[in-house]
This record gives structure tokens, C-alpha cells and sequence, in this order.
């Protein structure tokens, strides 16, 4: 609608009805006409909803788009992944535990009375008898109420301790990483570890699709087939009789050349001839143009994990834990 051609009209009729009514007047001046209503403008978005958030690749550009309509917006976010924050430091070597208590010492049995010197020879020696079964350790003492003695003199330093890393093992990803120490006779000790696996890492990109090879070359022609049989020759026509023979005359002199007789039919074709041997391969003709890329394939199936890595230094020997009573 023309807005501006109703407004027009409708100042003309106003016009023309004051010419023809100049003492009525009007209640309405031509300035003051309201014009026609305007077209409704496009509705606003009703509901906005967040749709998915999908994890990009480490630096691309994050993006948003309307999985729904102007009305219902849907938007779905397309947010780069954080670059990998570098590895923490090495924690501290926690304490070494504190010496457990002694046992108690078992009571000391009677010593058996001392038997009269032999005066014989002395005989052979008897087999050694089996080991009785271990007593049951004593009750402990009361504790003595005495006052403390003086402080003995340092005793001997003990041999040393030697520790050898024993088996390394790789446990379950998220079990807690344990230790144990194995006595090997003597001071000699073994450590065993078990190291829990680390995560899976995420799946590397895709590579390119290679490009297309040449076209391998031409294989040998096969061998020509055997000809076919010849078909058989049709019959001859029948010969007509032969006249008898006349009596030969004088020779007369030669007369004129006669005029050229007519030709005489064809004769049947002869039967083909054997096949010839079959010529050289000629050479390969040139590689044609390559062919336009296929589609990418679909990615393959996650690799397994790669083998644990070596095992690193064992940290230094904590503290040596006060001595028992």
C-alpha cells in the first residue's frame, strides 16, 4: 500500500467537502488525518536455548551456530580445547617410617645336669635327631622400678644394607602405586614396585591421504584362438557332353583375328590358408591422467597403548628412623 497516495485522497476529499460546506467547517483538520496502520513488524526470538558445547581442536576459532529457528533459537558452541599446561614438579621423598618395637625375648629353659665322664673310647657319633617344635615366647616381665643404669658404650656399627630394585610392575590406570622390600638373606634387600599406567592420550589427527600411484603397465596380449574349420565347397555344375571328334582338314591359311571371347566365369575360392603367427606387443601407451581423490575414509579404530617407559632413577634414601629400645 501506498502510504502516500491514501494521504492524498483523503486531503482532497477534506478539501473538497470545505468548498462545498464552506459554514459547516469540519472537526477534523487535513494536518491532523491519521494515516493507515503500518505492517506488523517481524516477531522476536520467543525462547533461546543452549543446544550442545563441542570441545575444538587446541587454537581454531571458537563459533555459534542456530541449530533452531528465528523464533526458537538453539545455539550450539564450538569452544577450542586449552593447550596441554606443562608437567608439575616431582613431589618430595615422603619420611621413612619409624622402627617398630622388638618382641620380647622367650625365657631361657633349665640347663640339664651334667652326666659322669665316660671313660671308654669315645663312640661314633649318633644322627642328629629331629628339631623339637619352637615353646611359646614367655610373658613379658614386669616392668623393674630400679633407677636407670649408665649409658653403655657405643656398639659396633652394623654391617651395611645393600637394596636392589627388584620387579617393576605396571598396575591398573587409577590404582595407587605401592612398594614392598623383600629380605634376599644377609643385608641384602630387594625393592618391588608397581606403577600404576598412565591415562590413554587423546586420538592424533588424521594424516593426508597419499597420493595416487601411476597406473601399473599393460599386461601381455593373450594367445590368437585356432581358426575355425573351412566350410566345404559347394558342388560343381554338370559338364555337357563332348561332340565327336571331325576328320582334320587341310590347314588353311590363317585367317583374320577373331574378336575376344566373352570371359568365362570365376572358379570356386580356394580354401583358406592357415592363420599367420601373431605380430609384436607394441609398446605401452602413455600413463593416463590421474583420477580425482576419493573421499577420506572413515578414521580407524584407536591404537593400543604403547609399552610403559623405562623406569626413572629411584629418588635418595630417606632418613634413618631412631633405634628401638
Amino acid at each position: 500500500m501506498n502510504n502516500n497516495s491514501e494521504y492524498q485522497r483523503a486531503y482532497n476529499y477534506v478539501q473538497n467537502y470545505n468548498k462545498k460546506h464552506p459554514n459547516q467547517g469540519c472537526c477534523c483538520s487535513p494536518r491532523s488525518i491519521t494515516g493507515p496502520t503500518g505492517p506488523t513488524g517481524p516477531q522476536g526470538p520467543a525462547t533461546v536455548a543452549i543446544g550442545t558445547t563441542t570441545e575444538g581442536l587446541p587454537g581454531s576459532t571458537p563459533s555459534v551456530v542456530n541449530a533452531g529457528t528465528n523464533e526458537n533459537a538453539i545455539l550450539n558452541f564450538v569452544i577450542p580445547a586449552g593447550a596441554t599446561g606443562p608437567t608439575g614438579p616431582t613431589g618430595a621423598t615422603g619420611p621413612a617410617g619409624t622402627t617398630g618395637p622388638t618382641g620380647p625375648t622367650g625365657a631361657t629353659g633349665p640347663t640339664g645336669a651334667t652326666g659322669p665322664a665316660g671313660t671308654g673310647s669315645t663312640g661314633p657319633s649318633g644322627a642328629t635327631g629331629p628339631t623339637g617344635p619352637t615353646g611359646p615366647t614367655g610373658a613379658t616381665g614386669p616392668a623393674g622400678t630400679g633407677s636407670t643404669g649408665p649409658t653403655g658404650p657405643t656398639g659396633a656399627t652394623g654391617p651395611a644394607i645393600t637394596l636392589a630394585i627388584g620387579t617393576v610392575s605396571t598396575g591398573a590406570p587409577g590404582s595407587t602405586a605401592s612398594a614392598s622390600i623383600n629380605s634376599l638373606g644377609g643385608n641384602t634387600y630387594s625393592l618391588n614396585l608397581t606403577i600404576p599406567q598412565g591415562p590413554t592420550g587423546p586420538q592424533g589427527t588424521a594424516g593426508t591421504t597419499g597420493t595416487t600411484g601411476p597406473t601399473g603397465p599393460t599386461g601381455p596380449q593373450g594367445t590368437a584362438g585356432t581358426t575355425g574349420a573351412t566350410g566345404p565347397t559347394g558342388p560343381t555344375g554338370p559338364q555337357g557332353t563332348a561332340g565327336t571328334a571331325g576328320a582334320t582338314g587341310p590347314t588353311g591359311p590363317t585367317g583374320p583375328q577373331g574378336t575376344a571371347g566373352t570371359t568365362g566365369a570365376t572358379g570356386p575360392t580356394g580354401p583358406t590358408g592357415p592363420q599367420g603367427t601373431a605380430g609384436t606387443t607394441g609398446a605401452t601407451g602413455p600413463t593416463g591422467p590421474t583420477g580425482p581423490q576419493g573421499t577420506a575414509g572413515t578414521t580407524g579404530a584407536t591404537g593400543p597403548t604403547g609399552p610403559t617407559g623405562p623406569t626413572g632413577p629411584t629418588g635418595p634414601t630417606g632418613p634413618t628412623g631412631p633405634t628401638g629400645p
